[in-house]
C-alpha cells in the first residue's frame, strides 16, 4: 500500500510539473493598448451606426454596418483580455498623453455628423480619420506590446485598418 501510496504521489507531482503552462507574457503597453482601444471602438462603433443609418452610397453603408459589428466584437474580445489579465477596464485618468496624446472623437463632432448635409462627406473624413488613429495605436502595440495575441490582433488592425482608409478614400474621391 506503501509503495503504491508512493507511486501515486510521484505520478501527480510528475504530472503537474508536465502539465504547468508557462504565463502568457503581458506588459504595460499591452495593457494600455487594450485600455485606450476599447473607447476608441465604441466611439467608431456610435460613428459607423450613424454611417449605416444615413448613409445613401451602399458600400459606404455596407462598410459602415461592417465596421460597427466588427469592432463590438473586437471590444468583447479587449474586455476578456483586461479580465484575464487581471486588469482595469479603463486606462488611468491622462492616459492619452502618455500615449501619444492622441484625442479622442469629440462627441460634438458625433453629434453634427447626425445633423451633416453633406452628411456621406463628413462620414467618410471623420471614419477615415479615426481608422488611421487606429492604425497608429496599433503600431505601438506591435513595436512595444509582449502578448502575442494582442500584437497579432494589433497588426491585423492596421492591416484591415487601412484598407478600410483606402476604400473610404476612393469612395471620397467619386
Amino acid at each position: 500500500m506503501r509503495a503504491l501510496s508512493a507511486l501515486l504521489a510521484l505520478l501527480l507531482l510528475a504530472a503537474c510539473g508536465r502539465g504547468a503552462s508557462p504565463e502568457v507574457p503581458v506588459n504595460a503597453e499591452d495593457v494600455m493598448f487594450v485600455q485606450m482601444m476599447v473607447p476608441h471602438h465604441r466611439q467608431g462603433i456610435e460613428i459607423a451606426k450613424v454611417g449605416a443609418d444615413r448613409a445613401t452610397t451602399p458600400e459606404l453603408r455596407t462598410l459602415a454596418a461592417a465596421i460597427a459589428t466588427t469592432q463590438q466584437d473586437e471590444v468583447e474580445m479587449m474586455l476578456r483580455w483586461l479580465h484575464s489579465w487581471e486588469q482595469p477596464l479603463t486606462p488611468p485618468t491622462g492616459a492619452h498623453d502618455h500615449h501619444g496624446g492622441m484625442p479622442e472623437t469629440d462627441v460634438k463632432r458625433i453629434q453634427a455628423l447626425r445633423r451633416s448635409e453633406n452628411f456621406e462627406y463628413d462620414l467618410l473624413n471623420l471614419l477615415i480619420t479615426h481608422q488611421g488613429d487606429a492604425v497608429r495605436m496599433a503600431a505601438d502595440e506591435v513595436a512595444g506590446g509582449a502578448n502575442p495575441a494582442a500584437q497579432q490582433w494589433a497588426g491585423q488592425v492596421q492591416e484591415s485598418r487601412r484598407s478600410q482608409v483606402e476604400i473610404m478614400t476612393r469612395l471620397l474621391e467619386q
